[in-house]
């Protein structure tokens, strides 16, 4: 009889908060307020954004540590989605987060890293492409870099899991002291000036303010996108209905208090106007507080931070698509477990393959993409608990519960929010999300459907 290989426990509080704050730390705050910027032209707008993104995330937060408490096992909102709706949502939502939610920003850290060595090397910036498809695609030097630290981060996630996590502590560690050392030393030794405070853009985009205020809680969501990492990993958390909760929690407040104080030292560091179209925001931001030789210093670090992104996203992608597979709802390669490591191998192959073919699509447009899409997912995970509540099993969390249905309402309002004017003022981009999820149930009625297990998803 063949050795039955399974998932160990083996991951406490400190490295499964690591993942959602690893996880939530990355693209985003590198790189997202230079588009605000432009699209906003307001301050206060550009500081409401990320203050409205931390409530809906801890919001998020606080639901899914319900749904992880009574579902401890790997899949994350594959395992919820088959339980409330079926068998062919389960499977949407692992497609989704194959290709927008770990792919795809596997991607956009890759190509933020890129960004941030283009301080040194300017081809990485301003290099012309190898080759382009299209309008839209290209492949050059900055996407070349991407691609090697993915091939990198992947070889690292196939060794021991254990190994990997305290790897993952450790830039993790690293990553949250450049960006503290960053605000303490920008707010108490940098040339900035609170007068920026008074001074707004012109705005680049041409649609009410309003209006693209939602739209831009897109590139705000993919930035805050990782609160739920835990959850992928339930199967491999120790003591899942007291540490996933205290994990979710912490690691979303921790980021959510980092986001705001660095979108204030990066108001302190310049006006708006300079901002807009700034892709390597932090640097560029050392570079007016400090000067460029301090600057270049931070640049270094925080490409290297940057790492601490891309590995936690390698390490838990992989295991959505295992728990998927085991269930015979995804492709069975995924469901192979290596005998030495316990890690599933050809996931982490197949994702770290897509993610390298992503780095063609430009970064702002990459980050809608991650953010309108997710939103979508997450939705729907979110209102499944107005199924699950009504089951005399169910074990309610005193925070869900408190001024229930608070938390679950206001996730849902603000996310079918971001998806009317998404539809509407990103046409392009939402309809190419819509096709992604097309292809998906196509995939599952022709591929997959035959083949799903009739088992329910255990609870634990």
């Amino acid at each position: 009889m063949p050795k039955t290989v399974s998932l160990a426990r083996q991951l406490g509080l400190a490295s499964a908060t690591a993942l959602v704050v690893s996880n939530m730390v990355g693209t985003g705050i590198f790189t997202t307020t230079g588009f605000l910027a432009g699209d906003l032209g307001s301050v206060p707008l550009v500081l409401m954004i990320w203050f409205v993104g931390a409530l809906v995330a801890i919001a998020g937060a606080f639901c899914y540590s319900e749904l992880g408490v009574n579902f401890p096992s790997s899949g994350g909102e594959y395992v919820y989605l088959t339980q409330a709706y079926g068998p062919v949502w389960g499977f949407m939502t692992g497609w989704i987060s194959f290709i927008a939610g770990f792919s795809s920003p596997i991607a956009a850290a890759a190509l933020a890293f890129s960004s941030y060595l283009g301080y040194f090397f300017p081809a990485l910036r301003e290099g012309t492409p190898y080759f382009t498809i299209g309008t839209a695609l290209r492949f050059g030097p900055a996407e070349a870099v991407a691609c090697s630290l993915i091939i990198a981060m992947t070889l690292v996630n196939l060794l021991d899991l254990k190994m990997v996590a305290n790897l993952q502590n450790l830039f993790t560690s690293f990553k949250i002291g450049v960006l503290l050392v960053l605000c303490v030393a920008g707010f108490l030794a940098g040339t900035g000036d609170w007068g920026h405070f008074s001074m707004n853009a012109v705005r680049t985009s041409t649609g009410n303010v309003w209006a693209q205020f939602s739209v831009s809680l897109c590139f705000i969501y993919a930035s805050y996108s990782g609160w739920n990492a835990a959850t992928y990993v339930a199967e491999e958390i120790d003591q899942p209905a007291k540490t996933l909760p205290r994990a979710l929690a912490f690691g979303t407040a921790i980021v959510a208090l980092l986001y705001l104080a660095l979108n204030i030292l990066f108001i302190y560091a310049m006006p708006l106007e300079q901002m807009k179209g700034v892709i390597a925001i932090g640097s560029t931001s050392a570079a007016k507080l400090f000067g460029p030789g301090i600057a270049g210093t931070f640049a270094a670090l925080m490409a290297v931070a940057l790492f601490s992104t891309v590995n936690a996203m390698v390490t838990i992608g992989p295991r959505v698509y295992y728990a998927m597979a085991k269930n015979r709802a995804f492709f069975s390669f995924a469901g192979v477990l290596s005998e030495r490591t316990r890690t599933p191998i050809n996931g982490i192959l197949v994702q770290c393959a897509f993610a390298m073919i992503v780095t063609m699509t430009p970064l702002p447009s990459l980050m809608l993409f991650i953010g309108f899409t997710l939103n979508i997912f997450t939705v729907i995970t979110v209102a499944s608990l107005f199924f699950f509540r009504g089951k005399p099993t169910w074990q309610k969390l005193p925070v869900v519960s408190f001024l229930w249905p608070l938390f679950p309402v206001f996730y849902i309002i603000v996310g079918l929010w971001i998806a009317y004017f998404g539809l509407t003022m990103e046409p392009k981009m939402s309809l190419t999300a819509f096709g992604i999820i097309a292809l998906g149930a196509l995939v599952y009625y022709f591929r997959i459907k035959d083949g799903v297990s009739t088992k329910t998803v255990a609870r634990g």
